[in-house]
């Protein structure tokens, strides 16, 4: 297999999507709007019952930034524990300084306490203030991956700083490149940095069943998000995805 996918979603139903589509791996979520959040203990259990591709859980206890307090911190470590408990592929973390450097004193304590699982690093690293510093940190502190969008918001839009960070990493990590990553870019995007793993959500909005919609009453604040839409992954873009890759020429 000269490639990968991996399809971050917020439910089982959409693992099970995703699984369906082709994906190789999932993330497992909650609260993908912020960014993605640990899911909950249930929705952990229930993707070792329904799925058999390999299930990575986001280490995540709020949205927000990545500087954890304490309590925050020995949540961080239960939830790992219960992962490995569960026997789940790998956990994905991220934890930074208030200066915005990777903190490798808790990070290499959360990748101790997950081994024998697998640990990525997540997107944090495009919010540090050295990102090729930021990867020579992640490496020293034993992580398996690192999940990156090149410091910018879209993938698209950090291809150099993709390019160079997947160069100068030389097989010491995997990179693994996420955020808008689509069949529409995919060529693009292993064309100009040699990358051959891709994570997306795939997500669509779909109606619930409510037919009684009150007018008035919302229950989030964010205005994007409806309590009468549920997010859902799409395996057709999976499968355009994959569709693309194959077809590509791998060196």
């Amino acid at each position: 297999m000269k490639y990968e996918i991996e399809a971050c979603v917020g439910s089982i139903e959409s693992a099970i999507e995703a699984e369906k589509a082709g994906a190789n791996r999932i993330e497992l979520c909650d609260n993908l709007f912020e960014g993605g959040t640990t899911p909950s203990a249930a929705t952990i259990m229930f993707a070792k019952v329904y799925l058999k591709i390999d299930t990575m859980v986001i280490i995540r206890p709020r949205g927000g930034d990545f500087c954890y307090s304490d309590i925050e911190f020995e949540i961080m470590k239960k939830d790992i524990q219960f992962c490995k408990n569960m026997g789940v592929k790998g956990v994905v973390i991220g934890i930074l300084l208030e200066d915005g450097r990777v903190d490798k004193i808790r990070t290499k304590e959360l990748v101790e306490l997950a081994k024998p699982l697998k640990t990525c690093f997540h997107r944090a690293i495009d919010m540090t203030n050295d990102y090729l510093q930021a990867l020579e940190d992640i490496i020293e502190c034993g992580c398996d991956r690192i999940l990156t969008s090149g410091a910018e918001n879209k993938a698209v839009d950090g291809i150099e700083n993709l390019s160079r960070i997947q160069e100068k990493a030389k097989g010491r990590i995997e990179i693994m490149v996420g955020s808008g990553v689509s069949s529409d870019n995919a060529k693009l995007i292993y064309e100009k940095t040699n990358i051959t793993h891709y994570h997306l959500s795939g997500k669509v909005l779909k109606d619930g069943k409510m037919t009684f919609r009150h007018p008035r009453v919302s229950m989030g604040s964010t205005p994007e998000v409806s309590e009468y839409q549920i997010t859902i992954t799409d395996q057709k873009k999976i499968l355009s995805l994959k569709e693309v890759l194959e077809k590509l020429k791998y060196d």
